[in-house]
């Protein structure tokens, strides 16, 4: 989904995962669950204002470095800032939002934003939005069927 709110626009993506909010926040807040379906490798300093690394290789030589923006697990949310357009500086907010509440597994909620409403901004919003459908795919076919498809669809 894509609105306008406050500040610009916000992408936003949904998904039911059957496992554990739990296991789902891990995946979002350790190196060990970023890597079983976003990165390679990670370093993840695990509060506000920490750092977070993300490897694209095995030999950390194409790295992403940012900034955890929210670390809340008891509220089952973490963000961070995201550069959505590589070759600019510019980021926007990635947020991770796991509702516990949910009988048939986590229900997981990935928001991007503020994008500008210029045609660049747009764009990248169009694009991160489809980049990241595919690895919340990917989160749920780690978690309920222990497959991994950056296999076929290697980084």
């Amino acid at each position: 989904m894509v609105r306008r709110e406050q500040g610009g626009v916000w992408v936003t993506l949904k998904e039911t995962i059957a496992a554990t909010a739990d296991e789902v926040l891990e995946c979002m807040s350790t190196p060990e669950g970023l890597t079983r379906w976003l990165s390679v490798g990670a370093e993840f300093e695990p509060r506000a204002g920490g750092r977070l690394s993300l490897a694209w290789d095995r030999e950390f030589s194409h790295v992403l470095e940012t900034t955890i923006a929210e670390y809340d697990l008891s509220q089952g949310k973490v963000s961070w800032l995201w550069y959505p357009a590589p070759l600019e500086d510019w980021t926007v907010k990635l947020e991770f939002i796991v509702d516990r509440n949910v009988e048939t597994g986590a229900k997981v909620i990935v928001r991007l934003g503020p994008f500008a409403e210029t045609t660049d901004q747009l764009l990248a919003a169009a694009d991160a939005a489809e980049s990241w459908r595919w690895y919340l795919c990917n989160l749920r076919s780690v978690l309920e069927s222990k497959h991994d498809m950056r296999a076929l669809r290697p980084l």
